[in-house]
């Protein structure tokens, strides 16, 4: 049986010659065709159909024209999972920057590059559904899976998720968006309960989700936890309600992998498929069985696999029964560019939080390498997990330059510490799925940080992390600290580069870097006296209680949340310092009158004149954010509601205009359930971080 399976899996699983487009068809000629298919079906065939096969790959039944279609994970590129046949099992993949550093780069240019070669990769060995992006909101610092998503605003995530899913999709790829709904803590996931408010959802939680089915997303995958009391991979209102009516969502829903616990609510959800499809204790009853209890009809089972039917069928996946060897050498000559896309991605998503002077640097002296992630490609832990080829670390990219002049120590002492004319010290955290972190470092991390900057003023601190850190006990000590992410296979070599002085840093920060997470609207989402960090695949999951998550914050997420409250974050928002400066000239605004007027008819256009005032070339990115001045509900400061990232020579300079629309003003109005634009005073905000505004603009909405 296992050698059938095998040589099954060889003939359906390997790529068609040639890239395909997006979809081939509308979605009403894919459901003809699906229903097609499902008439040819036992009942026993289309309860199959119900529930993933082998772990990764969506259901089939090959005999009657539905092949199993490989899914994979992807959030630093194409996992390759041990659980795949070893024929069918790609040789090696490209290990790119995290989600979050790609958020970092401000630039959906890259997004779409980054996922156009991660789709490629998918095709070399015949894998189809992409799972992800995933861009759960960064609301919570301690969240272990924020290096997987895209930064705490909506905006951001949003211009990034469009350009990530046109790329992927561009390859014939399907990208199955991630994780549908309020998913913002790692804490016993399966067992925490978002509850949030209609509007918070509206303007926070879901926009990213819109962008990305706007984009033409063919699946979406719902999330682990319940939102405001019901699992959301079985709910009616999250699936029927919010993604397919509020959203238009009409591809295919998937669940999280074993996140569900109620047959008879999963068939008449919406929900598509149960992934991964193996049987588990805490289902009392399958499709088969509710079917012949009289609980579900076989109708309610084709109404529940058609969706999925269709939307394999309309990206093609069911052809793509073709020997594919050639095809798979062709793509695999792609590789050195796919590794130029990752290194490109982790230079301009490296921030340069604070720097003295020493950066760029000389490379003068003896200089010592130390810390956690000296010899070790820093990277994310979980279903993210991608090995990568031809790594890079920090100790190989720095001989390059220093030659005999660099020590690498992983913990040194004092004595060699002030020895050093200089010290990089590369630390930082090993995120991981499942686990909620601390915002603190390991004592002996933080410990050794403490002893580095205390006996050597040279120190440039180098992060590798998913997030946020505490570094209040130290980052004045420091002479630079420099964020770069969980890089990918060849970003530590971009890192070095921005050191020596090869490459200006562009990066900016796509979530606020809070002083204490006692600052953070977040801080209690974990029960009381819990044990953060231990949490990682525990057996006893499902016997741990659900446990409520309250967003009292509401719209007030990340640096919404600090300037509403006045509490100064250690690094904001969007910030992200340069080699080089900028200025932004007095901007000019569309329209008649001292005042100028936005309506719904009516959109506006922002201009502001940038120039590089420095010596030497850089890029910045240059963010507009709207705040309305007498809001009738509680409404943040500012929101981004525009960015461009620009590249300027010295003493060049340029133009960037954004358009505003009307509904760029809009709330969520949870009386009438739609965005509401109210008339009156706004302000516009035009700077390069949340909090270095350079110019103001005075605007009436009609």
């Amino acid at each position: 049986m296992a050698k059938k399976l095998i040589n099954v899996l060889v003939v359906l699983a390997v790529a068609a010659a040639g890239l395909s487009a997006q979809p081939r068809m509308s979605h009403e000629e894919a459901m003809q065709k699906a229903d097609e298919l499902i008439s040819r079906l036992t009942l026993q065939e289309k309860c199959d159909m119900t529930h993933g096969y082998q772990k990764f790959f969506l259901p089939g039944v090959p005999e009657k024209g539905i092949p199993y279609v490989y899914v994979a994970d992807a959030s630093t590129g194409f996992r390759i999972s041990k659980t795949i046949p070893r024929e069918v099992r790609a040789e090696k993949s490209t290990c790119f920057p995290s989600s979050i550093a790609l958020a970092a780069t401000f630039n959906p240019e890259i997004a779409y590059d980054y996922a156009e070669a991660v789709g490629e990769e998918f095709r070399m060995v015949g894998a189809s559904v992409l799972l992800g992006p995933g861009f759960n909101i960064y609301r919570n610092s301690q969240c272990g899976r924020n290096f997987e998503y895209m930064g705490e605003d909506p905006y951001l995530a949003s211009r990034m998720v469009e350009q990530y899913v046109q790329g992927a999709q561009s390859t014939g790829t399907m990208s199955c968006i991630k994780h549908f709904v309020a998913n913002n803590t790692e804490f016993y996931r399966k067992r925490s309960n978002s509850i949030v408010d209609e509007r918070t959802l509206m303007e926070i939680y879901i926009p990213a989700f819109q962008a990305g089915i706007d984009a033409g997303a063919g699946a979406v995958m719902t999330s682990y936890n319940l939102l405001n009391g019901e699992w959301t991979g079985q709910s009616k209102y999250v699936i029927t309600d919010l993604l397919r009516g509020r959203l238009g969502f009409k591809g295919m829903v998937v669940s999280d992998w074993e996140s569900i616990y109620d047959w008879e609510k999963v068939i008449l959800s919406g929900q598509n498929v149960d992934m991964p499809g193996t049987d588990y204790f805490y289902c009392e009853d399958d499709a088969a069985s509710l079917v012949a209890k009289g609980v579900v009809t076989e109708e309610d089972i084709e109404n529940m696999i058609r969706p999925q039917i269709a939307a394999c069928i309309q990206f093609g996946l069911y052809e793509r029964n073709l020997n594919g060897e050639e095809y798979k050498w062709e793509l695999k000559e792609r590789l050195p560019a796919h590794a130029e896309v990752a290194y490109k991605t982790a230079a301009e998503a490296t921030v340069l939080l604070s720097n003295n002077g020493i950066l760029p640097f000389k490379a003068e002296g003896d200089v010592l390498l130390c810390g956690r992630w000296a010899n070790t490609v820093p990277a994310g832990g979980g279903s993210s997990k991608v090995e990568g080829y031809d790594h890079i670390t920090y100790a190989d990219a720095l001989r390059k330059v220093l030659g005999d002049r660099l020590t690498v120590v992983e913990f040194p002492t004092a004595e060699q510490i002030k020895a050093a004319q200089t010290v990089i010290l590369a630390t930082g955290t090993l995120n991981t799925e499942n686990a909620e972190m601390a915002f603190a470092m390991d004592k002996k991390y933080e410990d050794q940080v403490r002893l580095v900057v205390e006996n050597n003023p040279n120190t440039i601190v180098v992060i590798n992390s998913g997030g946020g850190i505490d570094m209040s006990a130290w980052h004045g000590k420091a002479a630079a600290i420099v964020h770069g992410w969980y890089p990918g296979q060849n970003g530590c070599q971009a890192i070095v580069d921005i050191l020596m002085g090869k490459i200006n840093p562009s990066g900016k920060l796509p979530m606020t870097i809070e002083k204490s997470f006692a600052d953070s609207p977040a801080v209690n989402t974990v029960p009381k006296g819990a044990n953060i960090g231990k949490a990682f695949l525990n057996p006893n999951e499902y016997f741990f209680r659900v446990y409520d998550v309250h967003y009292d914050e509401g719209v007030l997420v990340g640096y919404r949340w600090y300037e509403a409250k006045n509490i100064e974050p250690l690094y904001p928002f969007g910030h992200g310092l340069s080699y080089t400066t900028f200025a932004l000239e007095k901007p000019k605004i569309s329209g008649k009158g001292k005042v100028k007027s936005i309506s719904a008819d009516k959109p506006i256009q922002v201009s502001v004149t940038v120039k590089n005032t420095g010596s030497v070339a850089g890029s910045e990115v240059i963010q507009l954010y709207v705040g309305e001045n007498n809001p009738t509900v509680v409404r943040p400061v500012k929101e981004l509601k525009g960015f461009r990232k620009i590249e300027l020579a010295p003493g060049e300079k340029t133009v960037v205009t954004f358009e505003l629309k009307a509904s760029d003003l809009a709330f969520w109005d949870e009386t009438i359930k739609d965005w509401k634009t109210n008339p009156g005073d706004y302000t516009v905000f035009l700077g390069t971080s949340s909090a270095r505004i350079s110019h103001t603009i005075h605007l009436k909405a009609l």
